[in-house]
């Protein structure tokens, strides 16, 4: 059985009380309630050992919005795989969409930075999806295909077996946009069907594949039901406890 899993990437929100509270109504809400997945946040960096505190039992998991793809060295600013070791996150994002957009983040550092959170136990999310000009030139399944292939390719069998793919169709994320869950479901199966040609359907069957772009409480059920869909990597609406809950249940 592939894992299922909601995440919420928090971006750029939060002062440190605002987050704080909502991290212990998280708490409190997932020891209150049966979940049906497991239940992830990528809150700032600044917050990730606060996060690890709170969440002592690893009732939720704590991911990284970013990590380096070296390992130590003269690089300010950055976090590093062993960095996240040491407080026991349990992964990273890789390659969202707005690291890409904003920082010059490629597919071949991405490949980088699966491989060293892997090879320091970590579990990397990996982003990839198409722009609204690659959608409407129909390169939508080319541009996929490439980044996929250019970030996961050089892995093992093994290797890639504990990636947690995230498809973000960049064209409806904060836009208000959606992709329908036939769309959704659509571009997952190419995905996953990419990895079979590679590894084998076996292998592929494994890899959990979830869905990026504005999935909210009253869309969260439909676009979970979709066979080739695991789960959802969310954005605002994982800012609000109402929210997220609500999409969390969405597998209920």
């Amino acid at each position: 059985m592939r894992r299922k899993i909601v995440a919420g990437n928090w971006k750029m929100n939060k002062n440190v009380i605002d987050a704080q509270q909502l991290m212990i109504q998280l708490l409190s809400y997932k020891n209150s309630n049966a979940t049906n997945c497991e239940v992830w946040i990528a809150p700032p960096s600044l917050y990730l050992m606060m996060a690890k505190d709170i969440f002592e039992k690893d009732e939720i998991g704590v991911f990284s919005q970013d990590m380096s793809e070296f390992e130590s060295g003269a690089y300010t600013g950055e976090l590093s795989a062993d960095m996240l070791e040491s407080i026991d996150a349990t992964g990273s994002l890789i390659g969202h969409s707005e690291r890409r957009q904003y920082h010059g983040e490629t597919d071949e550092s991405c490949n980088k930075k699966v491989k060293l959170a892997l090879d320091k136990g970590l579990i990397p999310v990996y982003c990839n999806g198409e722009t609204l000009e690659q959608r409407k030139a129909r390169q939508h399944f080319d541009v996929v295909k490439t980044q996929t292939e250019k970030a996961l390719f050089t892995l093992s069998a093994e290797e890639i077996k504990k990636v947690v793919i995230a498809y973000e169709p960049v064209w409806a994320i904060g836009t208000g946009e959606t992709a329908t869950p036939e769309q959704a479901q659509e571009i997952h199966a190419h995905i996953r069907g990419i990895i079979a040609e590679k590894y084998g359907k076996e292998v592929a069957d494994e890899i959990s594949i979830l869905y990026g772009g504005s999935v909210k409480p009253d869309n969260a059920k439909e676009i979970f039901s979709q066979p080739d869909i695991d789960g959802g990597l969310i954005g605002g609406a994982a800012l609000k406890l109402e929210d997220f809950s609500k999409i969390i249940e969405g597998f209920n």
